[in-house]
């Protein structure tokens, strides 16, 4: 059994030889109404669902608790408090039960997800992870041996949908609206400066300030011109997010030669960045692997399929592991 709970969804999932038997997820909606995600909130709402979802995840299989061979969870990185929770109550169901503990790190189990459906990627294979709190190009070597080739080094890329969403007032989750609204836009109606990084590395900090700006000015010209342009403004933002993130991805590609591409973490569920993918896999010839929706956002299925081939390698940890929110590959 595994359990994820790094951020604002609970999470409980089972594995059995490989195979994701059910993907129990918890939702917190009380965030919406503070425009993110609030830690003690968060905290308190994991305390609340972690024993209805493990509960459910065993109904859902009709495997007893007495059945697992091991329990796995989400180390970090992530909210302290929300981690604590899952490391909590993982460490104390692998006492009870006196069964194996397993720790997993969240965004190798973004990558991993791309291993609980076919078509499943050979190795090596260069993933590029998206999320609210990440953005790295990884090169994937096996199941467990992976090396970060290139990474932001301030904001991540869901942050930066996320704030320009609260900049047009469309609410949290952002990234998902700025999805929406950028369907029915015009890309190429305004034009916003990237910051240029070194080799694979990322910066997204400058293009945050650069819509800002441009929009505080725009507003001073017309109160209304975020309401009269909300397509054709998301879809220029959305654009140029994507199209930094695919400039990095493929001088990696190029410098590794590898053509085998993947992406990973809760970004990678963006239509646009989907699109985009497919249509530079055509041009350079790539093999494009994209996990279902649902094994794209927080889930305990990706942290099963990790906690799988950690349990094949029997890589264990002992009582004494505490979350870590910063944990590192």
């Amino acid at each position: 059994m595994a359990i994820e709970s790094s951020c604002d969804e609970t999470s409980a999932a089972i594995v059995h030889n490989g195979k994701i038997l059910n993907n129990i997820i918890s939702t917190q909606s009380v965030h919406e109404n503070y425009g993110g995600v609030v830690p003690e909130l968060a905290s308190r709402a994991h305390q609340q669902n972690i024993v209805p979802v493990v509960s459910e995840a065993l109904k859902n299989s009709a495997i007893n608790k007495e059945d697992l061979s091991a329990i796995a969870f989400t180390r970090g990185p992530g909210l302290m408090g929300a981690l604590l929770v899952g490391t909590s109550f993982a460490k104390s169901m692998a006492l009870a039960l006196d069964i194996p503990l397993i720790e997993v790190n969240h965004m190798q189990a973004h990558i991993l997800a791309h291993f609980i459906d076919q078509p499943k990627p050979k190795f090596p294979f260069l993933c590029l992870t998206v999320s609210g709190g990440h953005t790295q190009i990884v090169m994937v070597k096996s199941y467990l041996d992976m090396e970060i080739v290139g990474e932001t080094k301030d904001d991540a890329v869901g942050e930066a949908f996320d704030k320009s969403a609260k900049l047009l007032g469309l609410g949290y989750p952002g990234g998902p609206m700025i999805d929406k609204y950028a369907s029915t836009g015009d890309p190429k109606k305004y034009t916003f400066p990237s910051t240029e990084m070194p080799e694979f590395d990322y910066s997204f900090s400058g293009i945050k300030t650069a819509i800002l700006y441009f929009l505080k000015d725009r507003l001073k010209e017309n109160d209304n011109f975020i309401t009269e342009n909300l397509p054709d403004i998301c879809a220029s933002i959305q654009s140029t997010l994507i199209a930094m993130l695919m400039d990095k991805l493929k001088k990696a590609a190029d410098h590794y030669k590898i053509d085998r591409i993947a992406i990973a973490g809760g970004v990678s569920a963006n239509k646009g960045l989907r699109s985009e993918l497919n249509r530079l896999s055509e041009k350079e010839g790539w093999t494009v692997y994209i996990p279902a929706f649902e094994y794209c956002t927080d889930n305990a299925g990706m942290i099963a399929m990790a906690a799988y081939y950690k349990f094949l390698a029997q890589e264990f940890v002992g009582q004494e592991v505490s979350a870590l929110p910063r944990m590192k590959f």
